[in-house]
Protein backbone atom coordinates (compact mmCIF):
# COMPACT_ATOMS: atom_id res chain seq x y z
CA UNK A 1 0.00 0.00 0.00
CA UNK A 2 1.13 3.49 -1.01
CA UNK A 3 2.55 6.05 1.72
CA UNK A 4 -0.57 8.42 2.58
CA UNK A 5 1.76 11.01 2.47
CA UNK A 6 3.21 10.46 -1.05
CA UNK A 7 -0.31 9.85 -2.15
CA UNK A 8 -1.54 13.35 -0.67
CA UNK A 9 1.98 15.14 -2.44
CA UNK A 10 1.00 13.47 -5.66
CA UNK A 11 -2.33 14.31 -5.82
CA UNK A 12 -1.29 18.03 -5.19
CA UNK A 13 1.08 18.15 -7.75
CA UNK A 14 -1.13 16.27 -10.65
CA UNK A 15 -3.58 18.99 -9.88
CA UNK A 16 -1.22 21.81 -9.88
CA UNK A 17 0.82 20.15 -13.12
CA UNK A 18 -1.74 19.23 -15.49
CA UNK A 19 -1.94 22.00 -17.03
CA UNK A 20 1.26 23.75 -16.42
CA UNK A 21 3.18 24.45 -20.56
CA UNK A 22 6.27 25.55 -19.30
CA UNK A 23 8.73 24.42 -16.85
CA UNK A 24 12.94 23.40 -16.30
CA UNK A 25 14.14 20.50 -14.13
CA UNK A 26 17.26 21.84 -12.03
CA UNK A 27 19.69 20.32 -9.76
CA UNK A 28 19.91 22.46 -6.50
CA UNK A 29 21.92 20.19 -4.11
CA UNK A 30 24.71 22.07 -3.16
CA UNK A 31 22.88 25.19 -1.88
CA UNK A 32 22.27 26.41 1.85
CA UNK A 33 18.87 26.77 3.35
CA UNK A 34 19.34 30.22 2.61
CA UNK A 35 20.24 30.44 -0.91
CA UNK A 36 17.31 28.10 -1.79
CA UNK A 37 15.33 30.39 0.24
CA UNK A 38 16.51 33.58 -2.02
CA UNK A 39 16.14 31.74 -4.98
CA UNK A 40 12.27 30.52 -4.44
CA UNK A 41 11.88 34.31 -3.37
CA UNK A 42 13.48 35.41 -6.65
CA UNK A 43 11.29 32.90 -8.70
CA UNK A 44 8.19 33.69 -6.76
CA UNK A 45 9.10 37.22 -7.62
CA UNK A 46 9.06 36.81 -11.60
CA UNK A 47 5.51 34.48 -11.78
CA UNK A 48 7.22 31.18 -10.77
CA UNK A 49 7.33 28.28 -8.50
CA UNK A 50 10.04 25.83 -7.52
CA UNK A 51 8.44 22.56 -6.79
CA UNK A 52 10.74 20.53 -4.43
CA UNK A 53 9.58 16.47 -4.72
CA UNK A 54 11.08 13.01 -4.82
CA UNK A 55 11.79 12.18 -8.50
CA UNK A 56 8.94 9.81 -8.80
CA UNK A 57 6.02 11.82 -7.36
CA UNK A 58 7.03 14.51 -9.77
CA UNK A 59 7.25 12.17 -12.60
CA UNK A 60 4.13 10.81 -11.85
CA UNK A 61 2.42 13.71 -11.71
CA UNK A 62 3.63 14.78 -15.30
CA UNK A 63 1.98 12.33 -17.03
CA UNK A 64 1.96 9.96 -19.67
CA UNK A 65 3.09 11.94 -22.23
CA UNK A 66 5.76 13.90 -20.34
CA UNK A 67 9.10 11.35 -19.78
CA UNK A 68 11.83 13.52 -17.74
CA UNK A 69 13.03 10.15 -15.89
CA UNK A 70 16.29 10.90 -17.59
CA UNK A 71 16.64 14.32 -16.28
CA UNK A 72 14.95 13.31 -12.62
CA UNK A 73 18.07 11.75 -11.32
CA UNK A 74 19.72 13.10 -7.83
CA UNK A 75 18.15 16.07 -5.94
CA UNK A 76 15.66 17.67 -8.10
CA UNK A 77 13.38 20.59 -8.51
CA UNK A 78 10.82 21.56 -10.67
CA UNK A 79 10.83 25.32 -11.44
CA UNK A 80 7.40 26.37 -13.02
CA UNK A 81 6.94 29.38 -15.20
CA UNK A 82 3.45 30.60 -15.29
CA UNK A 83 4.21 33.93 -15.68
CA UNK A 84 7.26 35.39 -17.76
CA UNK A 85 9.16 32.44 -19.11
CA UNK A 86 12.22 34.69 -19.66
CA UNK A 87 12.32 36.50 -16.34
CA UNK A 88 12.10 33.02 -14.79
CA UNK A 89 14.59 30.96 -16.62
CA UNK A 90 16.81 34.46 -16.16
CA UNK A 91 16.53 34.28 -12.23
CA UNK A 92 18.25 30.53 -12.44
CA UNK A 93 20.68 31.42 -14.66
CA UNK A 94 21.93 34.51 -12.42
CA UNK A 95 21.61 32.49 -9.71
CA UNK A 96 24.11 29.93 -11.17
CA UNK A 97 26.25 32.42 -12.46
CA UNK A 98 26.22 33.88 -8.56
CA UNK A 99 28.01 31.32 -7.16
CA UNK A 100 31.21 29.35 -7.89
CA UNK A 101 29.80 25.96 -7.70
CA UNK A 102 27.07 27.24 -10.71
CA UNK A 103 24.19 25.96 -9.23
CA UNK A 104 21.92 25.83 -9.73
CA UNK A 105 22.28 23.10 -12.98
CA UNK A 106 19.41 23.08 -15.49
CA UNK A 107 18.83 19.05 -16.78
CA UNK A 108 15.78 19.96 -19.13
CA UNK A 109 13.22 22.06 -19.93
CA UNK A 110 9.83 21.96 -21.19
CA UNK A 111 8.83 25.18 -23.22
CA UNK A 112 4.74 25.65 -24.07
CA UNK A 113 3.87 22.19 -24.57
CA UNK A 114 7.36 20.24 -25.60
CA UNK A 115 10.40 19.52 -24.26
CA UNK A 116 13.51 21.87 -25.31
CA UNK A 117 17.28 20.65 -25.46
CA UNK A 118 19.08 22.93 -22.99
CA UNK A 119 20.60 25.25 -25.56
CA UNK A 120 16.87 26.67 -25.90
CA UNK A 121 16.55 27.02 -22.05
CA UNK A 122 20.51 28.92 -22.53
CA UNK A 123 18.96 31.00 -25.50
CA UNK A 124 15.83 31.81 -23.34
CA UNK A 125 17.45 33.02 -19.95
CA UNK A 126 20.03 35.50 -22.11
CA UNK A 127 16.62 36.97 -23.29
CA UNK A 128 15.16 40.00 -21.84
CA UNK A 129 11.82 40.12 -19.65
CA UNK A 130 8.58 40.56 -21.23
CA UNK A 131 8.49 44.38 -20.68
CA UNK A 132 11.68 44.65 -22.35
CA UNK A 133 11.05 43.07 -25.20
CA UNK A 134 7.73 44.57 -25.73
CA UNK A 135 9.95 47.89 -25.32
CA UNK A 136 12.45 47.40 -28.13
CA UNK A 137 9.39 45.98 -30.31
CA UNK A 138 7.88 49.54 -29.78
CA UNK A 139 11.24 51.08 -30.27
CA UNK A 140 11.69 48.77 -33.89
CA UNK A 141 8.04 49.91 -35.14
CA UNK A 142 8.41 53.46 -34.47
CA UNK A 143 11.93 53.89 -35.85
CA UNK A 144 10.42 52.05 -39.18
CA UNK A 145 7.12 55.15 -38.96
CA UNK A 146 9.62 57.71 -38.61
CA UNK A 147 11.89 56.29 -41.67
CA UNK A 148 8.36 56.08 -43.51
CA UNK A 149 6.95 59.60 -42.90
CA UNK A 150 10.54 61.20 -43.87
CA UNK A 151 10.29 59.33 -46.93
CA UNK A 152 7.04 60.84 -47.10
CA UNK A 153 8.06 63.98 -46.65
CA UNK A 154 10.65 63.62 -49.00
CA UNK A 155 8.87 62.74 -52.08
CA UNK A 156 6.12 65.52 -50.85
CA UNK A 157 9.14 68.06 -51.26
CA UNK A 158 10.96 66.80 -54.65
CA UNK A 159 6.92 66.49 -56.23
CA UNK A 160 6.40 70.38 -54.86
CA UNK A 161 10.03 71.41 -56.22
CA UNK A 162 8.99 70.13 -59.61
CA UNK A 163 5.49 71.70 -59.61
CA UNK A 164 7.04 74.77 -59.15
CA UNK A 165 9.25 74.52 -62.11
Amino acid sequence: MANPRNKTTLEALGKGLEKIETFFVVDYQGLSAGQLSSLRKAIREKGGQMIVAKNTLIQRALGEGRDFRDALKGPSALVVAQGDLAAVAKVLSDAAKANDKGIPTMKAGYVEGRRVDLSVVERISNLGTRDQLYAELVGVLGAHQSNFVGLLEALHEKMSGNAAA
